[in-house]
């Protein structure tokens, strides 16, 4: 398969080096020239436009910050939705709203292409190894047709139902994760003050039934000083805006999601939209 790969930033650079390390016929594009000439490098081929990429290649994938980063590649001159047609497929990793994966991909469909979101978990380190985690909404048929592309940059990927699904479970993982930083944020700091020692603390954590993947990897992270997981606070809260979303369109009443959001609006007032994640202890 020709892909082509848009949204070459701290995820999709790392998704991306994982398909031209495994030979795939890779065209890119990102609004950095500088991350294009990366790849160019290494022996991708650099995309005009989205619906060059589109016309060129038998799947585009799309990694990007945010719902209407999409639409404008999507929807926009030469956007994708202008090369569409049958045999095509569009794949959408960025983590968006679930409503709006389904609103561009019912386009896709309408014009005889294939819609998939998939968005990915696990973090950048996962993502640069391969060993990231894959959510795949789309029918069974598409599945099974990008299932060997999938497993090139993850490897463990769950089809989830139908399109749209991916992207509300997506949302769920980032929300409970966002919540177990949250809570390992204020447990170091309440430790540090009861006058334990933060190595031992993380040591206790970890084999206790208080430990969790969040806790092993940014916890260590934030000990170490650099607090630097490439997810920044923007990004955080635009997620759990999008869980937030999803509990209201179900008329779902929730105490802590809200909380969080203030708990991050606070942080980017003090630290600015693209600190560090961590940096909210």
């Amino acid at each position: 398969m020709k892909i082509g790969f848009i949204g070459l930033g701290n995820v999709g650079g790392k998704l991306s080096g994982s398909l031209l390390r495994n030979g795939i016929d890779l065209t890119v594009r990102d609004l950095n020239d500088a991350l294009v000439q990366n790849f160019v490098n290494l022996g991708a081929k650099a995309g005009t436009s989205p619906a060059q990429m589109m016309r060129d290649c038998d799947a585009v994938i799309t990694c990007l910050p945010s719902p209407a980063a999409s639409a404008a590649v999507m929807e926009g001159p030469d956007g994708l939705l202008e090369a569409v047609g049958p045999g095509k497929i569009w794949m959408e990793m960025s983590t968006t709203d679930e409503a709006e994966a389904k609103r561009l991909g019912a386009k896709v469909i309408a014009k005889g292409g294939a819609a998939v979101d998939c968005p990915v978990s696990g973090g950048c380190h996962r993502a640069a190894t391969g060993n990231i985690s894959i959510f795949a909404g789309c029918d069974r048929a598409t599945f099974e047709r990008i299932l060997p592309l999938l497993t090139t940059m993850g490897r463990r990927v769950l089809h989830t139902g139908d399109l749209g699904s991916a992207s509300i479970l997506k949302v769920m993982t980032n929300y409970l994760a966002t919540a177990n930083l949250l809570t390992c944020c204020e447990a170091m700091v309440t430790m540090k003050a009861a006058g334990l020692d933060l190595g031992t603390t993380f040591e206790a954590i970890k084999i206790s039934s208080g430990t969790s993947f969040v806790h092993e990897t940014e916890s260590q992270v934030i000990l170490n000083g650099s607090r630097d997981i490439s997810f920044t606070m923007d990004l955080v809260k635009k997620d759990i805006g999008l869980f937030q979303t999803i509990a209201d369109r179900n008329n779902v009443p929730l105490e802590i999601s809200p909380l969080m959001i203030e708990i991050f609006a606070d942080g980017i007032k003090r630290y600015g939209d693209r600190a560090q994640s961590d940096d909210i202890i």
